[in-house]
């Protein structure tokens, strides 16, 4: 059986949850991290001494994995051979550097943006900052635009893990209450995941 422990608004939580549903797996889900607590709890620090969430559990391979990207390309090797054609390199290669740019690049710069509007009382916003963080996700963005000119998805033609991760930070950069540039190719990529659900 499959437990994931974590927390519904979870950026890195809910990259797992995509990728189960994608998947259609059946798992256990325990609600951690936040207003939930536990996360800082002796048994579960046994199984993540990070005390972050997300955390897996599968009792079939007695395996216990953190790291939100390890634990999507676990079950999308694990459980959607037939999904996703992660036993030819090419392909799992082209999949896996976007969910390395989005950890390495793109999170970095959207996460304290995310914050001071989403997080943080107006009256305490920085609006330098702000500007800042909407100019570094605007350079970012436009790369990920960029990469979408000859392909549909991340990966190429269809859809893979690589578009997982940038897509739950999509979700938060188009929600946020901002003016961004035109991105059409990245805007129709965005449209084509919320017609997925």
């Amino acid at each position: 059986m499959l437990t994931i422990w974590g927390r519904e608004n979870s950026v890195n939580v809910k990259k797992v949850l995509w990728c189960t549903a994608e998947l259609q797996l059946v798992f256990n889900f325990i609600p951690a991290g936040g207003q939930y607590g536990k996360n800082q709890d002796a048994p579960f620090l046994l199984l993540n001494p990070n005390g972050l969430v997300p955390c897996l559990q599968d009792d079939e391979n007695d395996l216990v994995l953190w790291e939100s990207n390890t634990i999507v390309r676990y079950l999308a090797a694990r459980y959607g051979q037939d999904v996703w054609l992660l036993s030819d390199a090419a392909e799992r290669a082209r999949n896996e550097k976007w969910m390395d740019w989005t950890l390495s690049l793109l999170a970095p710069a959207l996460q304290p943006l995310f914050v001071s509007l989403v997080r943080t009382p107006a009256k305490q916003r920085d609006p330098a900052a702000i500007e800042r963080g909407i100019g570094a996700c605007e350079k970012l963005f436009a790369i990920a635009d960029g990469a979408l000119e000859k392909q549909p998805w991340f990966a190429g033609d269809a859809f893979g893990i690589g578009d997982i991760p940038i897509g739950c930070l999509a979700y938060n950069w188009f929600n946020l209450a901002i003016e961004r540039q035109p991105r059409p190719r990245l805007e129709a990529w965005y449209q084509a995941l919320c017609e997925r659900t």
